[in-house]
């Protein structure tokens, strides 16, 4: 468990791990935080979008949608590999998942199958939303996938994590496809790798 980062801390991370970063508008007081807590922060979540489009896609994820306002996470990895911030603080992206898995994350251990939807992630997940279509023909360009890696890695340096911090929707919560076109595996395997440099 942890204190989620500072707007500073969490654009400075990002930086110093490489990524290329574009600040859309106000997005370090856009946040959900009326609504409940915002951490402790335990882990990272990655989505696709089901959209197409970068700019369209942003501003989906910055502003929602009338039934799920936004911010529908805190950054927005487009298709060229940059990570658009959009929110921060708590942002609808989680929803309501799996105690086990929160548990499971929380010891970095190995996932257990996601069965329930039980406990509202959003105060414990960092979210990225990945431009994709999420039909499993979408390609996902080398710069978006080595944005997610560094992205990812950034948070886990940040807080002492290790690649098991991070996960899919589709771990978290039953019914979920995304991230649809790689394996969790693979990518935890890419932030392992990364966090040793």
């Amino acid at each position: 468990m942890a204190t989620p980062m500072s707007a500073s801390a969490f654009l400075a991370a990002l930086r110093a791990e490489g990524v290329r970063v574009v600040e859309e508008g106000d997005w370090r007081h856009h946040n959900r935080d009326h609504k409940g807590p915002w951490g402790p922060v335990n882990g990272v979540m990655i989505h696709h979008t089901a959209t197409t489009g970068s700019a369209a896609t942003v501003r989906l994820c910055r502003d929602g949608r009338p039934d799920l306002p936004g911010p529908l996470c805190h950054g927005v990895i487009t298709k060229d590999g940059t990570l658009h911030l959009v929110g921060h603080g708590r942002a609808n992206h989680a929803g309501l998942g799996d105690d086990d898995v929160l548990r499971a994350v929380i010891a970095e251990k190995r996932l257990p199958p996601d069965n329930e939807a039980n406990t509202d992630g959003n105060p414990h997940f960092y979210g990225f939303e990945c431009e994709n279509l999420g039909d499993g023909e979408d390609p996902w360009p080398k710069a978006q996938l080595e944005t997610i890696v560094r992205a990812s890695a950034a948070i886990c340096r940040h807080h002492g994590w290790t690649e098991r911090s991070v996960i899919g929707h589709l771990e978290w919560q039953p019914g979920k496809i995304d991230p649809r076109g790689f394996t969790m595996s693979w990518l935890r395997g890419r932030i392992e790798e990364r966090l040793k440099d």
